[in-house]
């Protein structure tokens, strides 16, 4: 699933859960965060939520080009590892 906005806050993160939930229940479970330029603690509450929809599935999501603030933010509240960033392209 491709993120489509410039922002994930927690104006849009509960309209972003659902499209994301959609998108897991139907078997893609790579996030591409390269539009997202814009965050807050939101967005890291939306990866984690996505995350566990994909674990109870059995499976694991692993988000792409994840903007540096949210990658920032996962580690300050201890959450990295719960992720699975995928290396960012050199």
């Amino acid at each position: 699933m491709k993120v489509d906005v410039a922002s994930i806050t927690s104006e849009n993160a509960g309209t972003l859960l659902d499209q994301g939930l959609a998108a897991i229940r139907s078997g893609d479970l790579t996030i591409d965060l390269t539009a997202v330029k814009i965050v807050d603690s939101a967005a890291v509450a939306l990866l984690l939520a996505w995350q566990r929809a994909a674990v109870e599935q059995g499976k694991r999501a692993t988000f792409t080009s994840v903007p540096p603030g949210v990658a920032s933010l996962a580690e300050l509240y201890g959450v990295d590892a719960l992720l699975q960033f995928a290396p960012t392209p050199a």
